[in-house]
């Protein structure tokens, strides 16, 4: 699971990017969702646990290239956050549209008027919103 987000696991994050058995012998390739990211080394940790846990010898690679994009989230995973009272990515990375211009539903009740309170949120892949019918500060997870 994701330390930041525990409702949310790696794998519906799209932080897993290839898994390479040959025996025991397991090889799992990751990319942060940011560069620095601090809870890598914590995912890196729990994957090695839970292989060597299962009788397998781990090898974790992180790479950086191509950069995690909110595009590989699962759906399952985006539902996750929302549940969890995240508001998940609207749109695609390659769409041109400002945090200022989006339309984030609020997480808690559903509303559209929302206002943007800062682009930056509880941690740097969050942007800070403020539901206008609720009341409600939410974090959104930035498409990029």
């Amino acid at each position: 699971m994701d330390p930041e987000v525990p409702v949310l696991s790696v794998v519906d994050l799209g932080v897993i990017r290839a898994v390479d058995v040959e025996g025991r012998q397991v090889r799992v390739t990751i990319t942060p969702t940011y560069t620095g990211c601090p809870a890598m080394d914590m995912i890196a940790m729990q994957i090695r646990m839970a292989l060597l846990g299962a009788g397998y010898e781990p090898t974790i690679k992180t790479i950086l290239s191509p950069a995690w994009t909110t595009d590989w989230m699962t759906e399952k995973g985006k539902q996750q956050l929302k549940a969890y009272g995240i508001a998940p990515p609207v749109g695609k990375s390659i769409d041109a549209a400002y945090l200022e211009d989006l339309v984030v539903p609020c997480p808690q009740c559903q509303s559209t008027h929302t206002v943007l309170v800062s682009q930056f949120g509880s941690t740097a892949c969050k942007a800070l919103f403020k539901c206008e019918e609720c009341k409600e500060p939410f974090d959104y997870f930035k498409c990029h």
